[in-house]
């Protein structure tokens, strides 16, 4: 499989590099983002935290603003960061070009309807063809946790979820835990998958978590400053779920947060400590 470097920077004596492929997945190339620490090599693979990012990010966003490195050296945990959907001139983008559907806006799940289908398979792409990519070429070994900020939370919840034997351990910064009743959510699986909402359930965490017996540690923060908390977000659907099936959830409200970076980058150690507790509880 080609696999192109595009660039690649030293950082706290690990190295954060980007690379470019071709996915097969996808339809189109694909760029993805990889801290490695210090410690990883060969002979000292290291497990694998995924890293899913919100609407309008790529994997930079991540990488450049979320100061993870410093702990996930300490730790030795590697950090993958995809985009945030397919790209390039093939790909359809929405027509109002609206930041919340389309291009930077894959809701990593599987379209089911044209024109989306032939290029918006992100679940598969994450679940799938990524980590085979890494596992091949990186030193790291097949275990695997996964978190995600606002629409990448929803995505760490549902993969996780629905992937107990592939990931260790879930969190979330600011998810959109029950998309099937919020604006972002019904927009886009109401293009992408069209009207039966059975389909919707697949990739609602609210919904999977009925449905499913999750047994897999979750940890998510919410900002109580959050200017999408009551409209999009919803985290008392999530934890209401979570406590009626018995579901192993922290999930902790913090008093003056918002939807940022700022708010990633205060929490993001507790974040990485807790998937390391079981990424490396051997």
């Amino acid at each position: 499989m080609d696999l192109t470097n595009v660039s690649q920077a030293k950082v706290f004596n690990g190295w954060h590099k980007q690379y470019q492929h071709t996915s097969s997945v996808l339809h189109c190339d694909m760029r993805f983002a990889i801290f490695l620490p210090p410690h990883a090599s060969a002979a000292q693979p290291v497990p694998v935290l995924y890293w899913l990012s919100g609407l309008t990010c790529t994997d930079e966003n991540f990488m450049q603003k979320a100061a993870a490195f410093q702990k996930a050296a300490e730790l030795g945990i590697a950090i993958v960061a995809p985009d945030t959907s397919p790209r390039g001139e093939a790909v359809p983008d929405d027509v109002d070009q609206s930041y919340d559907f389309g291009l930077g806006a894959g809701f990593y799940l599987n379209a089911t309807q044209e024109p989306w289908k032939t290029h918006y398979q992100m679940y598969s792409y994450v679940v799938d063809e990524l980590p085979g990519l890494i596992e091949a070429n990186f030193p790291v070994t097949s275990k695997r946790s996964v978190a995600g900020h606002s629409m990448g939370g929803h995505g760490a919840l549902t993969i996780g979820i629905k992937n107990p034997e592939k990931y260790a351990s879930i969190s979330a910064f600011s998810p959109i835990c029950h998309p099937s009743i919020v604006p972002w959510g019904e927009k886009a699986f109401r293009h992408y998958l069209g009207e039966d909402k059975a389909l919707w359930k697949e990739y609602d965490a609210v919904e999977l978590i009925k449905a499913h017996n999750v047994t897999t540690p979750i940890l998510v923060d919410q900002g109580d400053a959050d200017g999408f908390l009551d409209d999009q977000l919803k985290p008392e659907t999530l934890q209401q779920a979570a406590k009626e099936n018995n579901v192993p959830l922290e999930l902790r409200i913090q008093p003056g947060y918002d939807h940022s970076y700022f708010f990633i980058q205060t929490f993001i150690n507790d974040h990485l400590a807790f998937h390391a507790s079981q990424l490396l509880n051997d």
